[in-house]
């Protein structure tokens, strides 16, 4: 009976270390894996990137698509006491400040820092790191127009009445950086006067970006609000060379997109390459033709293509403080919505803040 009983007790110790090596095997495993948030569009990206990583590597990546940038943030707020990613891509110069405020974002300073120049380092405290950039611009028709709006003010002239297509800044991020533009050009109050301006030239307001492009496509408009980079889009995809982008007198909108490691990240250190792997021209190379926006290091040279784009040389940057934005949005959208669906009067709006 004893021999059995010790034999019995081996067996069953072999089995629980058994157990135990295969759960650590698994826990291993799981540890290799990097979980990655970030919004729709930036599937076209990660297809040609994220395998690259994975083979040098030699982990998983899942990545998980959001809605906009907007939504992912929401997302993370929701999830902030039990993170499920690791990392998240995307969220961008107008969300920074309530990303940071929300506590969801660990900072950290990449190391290859250097191969960014300072001046698209639109967080130096690092809890996003930047890794592409590009700018709001009206784009225009070719063959129906021949001398295109200059600037803001122009767009309210009789010339254009009912000429141009923009999208709604409640749904759409377009939308809502072409209104920053007017606020950053206009100030706080003056937009609102700007704003009074388009509505009695009769500025045509859709829903979002795909439904602006397709009436300009069409025909319907001359004028849309896109990017500075979407007539080099329109050659690569359709062969179509007569849209063309606008450098504005006074500037354009500048959008910088950011990536970050969430604070409780269960695999940090490997969030930590990919931000890393990010800044290289593995990564960077990949941008303009996938994201249609600028990449953050220097040394990629642009496809041929982007010669039908604007050129960052020659747009002035247009932008507004993050903690700005986020303290006022709520409410810039509010008197937007007075303006320009109730039908009330810039001087009501002022008169009503409090």
């Amino acid at each position: 009976m004893k021999k059995l009983a010790i034999i019995l007790g081996l067996v069953l110790m072999v089995t629980a270390l058994g157990c135990l090596n295969q759960q650590t095997q698994t826990t291993q495993t799981e540890e290799q894996k990097l979980i990655i948030y970030s919004y729709d569009s930036f599937e076209y990206l990660a297809s040609e990137v994220i395998p690259k990583f994975e083979e040098k590597y030699g982990v998983k990546v899942e990545l998980q698509l959001i809605g906009d940038a907007g939504e992912v943030l929401n997302r993370l707020i929701l999830e902030k006491d039990n993170p499920r990613a690791d990392l998240v891509i995307g969220i961008d110069n107008s969300l920074l400040a309530k990303a940071i405020e929300a506590g969801v974002l660990e900072p950290y300073k990449p190391e290859n820092i250097n191969l960014v120049p300072e001046s698209l380092i639109f967080d130096p405290t690092f809890h996003l790191t930047s890794y592409d950039y590009g700018y709001i611009a009206i784009n225009y028709r070719e063959d129906m127009v021949q001398n295109p709006p200059k600037g803001l003010e122009d767009l309210t002239k009789p010339e254009w009445r009912g000429k141009l297509v923009i999208e709604d800044p409640r749904t759409s991020s377009p939308g809502a950086a072409f209104l920053l533009w007017t606020i950053a050009v206009y100030g706080d109050d003056g937009y609102l006067y700007y704003w009074e301006k388009l509505k009695e030239n009769d500025v045509h307001i859709v829903k979002g970006w795909t439904e602006a492009w397709t009436a300009f496509m069409n025909g319907e408009f001359p004028l849309v609000l896109s990017y500075a980079t979407s007539p080099a889009a329109t050659v690569y995809y359709d062969n179509i060379t007569y849209v063309k982008a606008v450098a504005f007198e006074e500037g354009n909108y500048m959008q910088i997109e950011g990536a970050g490691i969430l604070m409780g990240a269960k695999n940090k250190e490997l969030a930590k390459k990919f931000i890393e792997f990010m800044l290289t021209e593995d990564f960077q190379s990949a941008i303009p033709t996938n994201q249609w926006m600028y990449p953050v290091n220097p040394n990629v040279k642009l496809p041929e293509v982007f010669e039908y784009a604007v050129q960052p040389n020659e747009i002035k940057p247009v932008t507004l403080e993050p903690t700005y934005i986020k303290e006022n949005f709520e409410r810039w959208i509010k008197e937007w919505t007075a303006l320009m669906v109730e039908g009330k009067s810039p001087e009501e709006i002022i008169a009503s803040r409090e």
